[in-house]
């Protein structure tokens, strides 16, 4: 059962390491052997799987991560943002102290929490990291670290993914999908929201929820500091044509997203979204830190009770004994 305490740690705390082999087996196993060099060099014990299908990463994670809570360690996730998100979830639940070796196209995560993007750094920052309470969201009582979303934005991540398989994964090659994505055929919906005690019901093409500043920032947001003070910040995109989309997706590129009417933004920590209205109970498509999934309506998006206790670069980690 997850909880807000602060995780108990061994004086040297244990490894658990899930890595994301799924897009290169060969890159993952160099990986580990880095770890375990290091691992081996500082004098901590060390746990590794390599997983090589992407959907075996969930399950994987939630024993990795009862392992660490038991052995009073470390749950370490190596990925990109959606491994990240599955393995820091399973921490959450499990009440486990979690860290990171980020990769990825964007790297989200890892950026705005100081961790290098080389490896190697990246794990001797962790050795000598700070262990501290994060904030994360959630859909449906599902947690996300960076973003979760309804609408055009988890067709343009599948359409990212088959462009990546063609043109490799880099920053143009994700910008030059969207773009694609965007000229194509888009669907509205009406959308029955409601924060607080306010309601409304609109038509809109996306609902995007963002819960970190970093990427808040570099598309324009001037609230992306809610993310620092306990709260959510909502995109909700109104109906536009193709152009329209594509100006949009120029400006959030170039940092300028914060001028555009277009996009109705609603800080919170609990809204409802209904598709369709609140009689409708179907399933729906969301993505969640890149990753996609089919939830029940109505979409519940929150700010989770429970932290992410993340072991980050900073000062010398801190010691806990129960």
């Amino acid at each position: 059962m997850a909880t807000t305490a602060r995780p108990p740690l061994d004086a040297r705390p244990p490894w658990v390491v899930v890595i994301n082999a799924a897009s290169g087996r060969q890159e993952g196993e160099a990986i580990a052997g880095l770890i375990r060099d290091a691992l081996t060099e500082a004098g901590i014990q060390g746990s590794i799987r390599l997983v090589s299908h992407a959907e075996e990463i969930p399950g994987i994670a939630e024993q990795a991560a009862r392992q660490a809570r038991e052995r009073r360690g470390i749950l370490v996730g190596v990925g990109g943002d959606g491994t990240l998100s599955a393995v820091a979830a399973a921490a959450v639940r499990a009440g486990a102290a979690f860290s990171a070796v980020p990769g990825g196209t964007f790297n989200y995560f890892g950026r705005s929490h100081g961790f290098p993007e080389e490896p190697l750094a990246a794990v001797h920052s962790v050795l000598q990291g700070e262990l501290r309470p994060i904030q994360v969201g959630q859909v449906n009582g599902h947690i996300f670290l960076v973003n979760a979303s309804f609408g055009l934005y988890p067709q343009l991540l599948e359409d990212r993914e088959a462009f990546k398989q063609q043109w490799g994964r880099s920053r143009p090659a994700a910008w030059g999908a969207a773009l694609l994505t965007l000229l194509g055929q888009h669907r509205l919906h009406r959308l029955h929201l409601k924060v607080g005690d306010q309601e409304q019901v609109m038509l809109a093409s996306t609902v995007f929820v963002g819960n970190n500043r970093l990427q808040l920032e570099h598309i324009g947001l001037p609230e992306a500091s809610v993310v620092d003070e306990g709260q959510l910040l909502g995109l909700i995109l109104r109906p536009m044509g193709r152009l329209g989309l594509v100006r949009l997706a120029v400006q959030g590129a170039l940092g300028r997203l914060g001028g555009a009417d277009e996009v109705e933004r609603v800080v919170f920590r609990h809204l409802t979204v209904a598709p369709g209205g609140w009689w409708r109970r179907r399933t729906v498509r969301v993505a969640m830190d890149g990753e996609q999934f089919r939830m029940r309506s109505p979409l519940v998006f929150d700010v989770s009770p429970t932290p992410l206790w993340l072991l980050a670069p900073g000062r010398p980690m801190e010691v806990v004994h129960p």
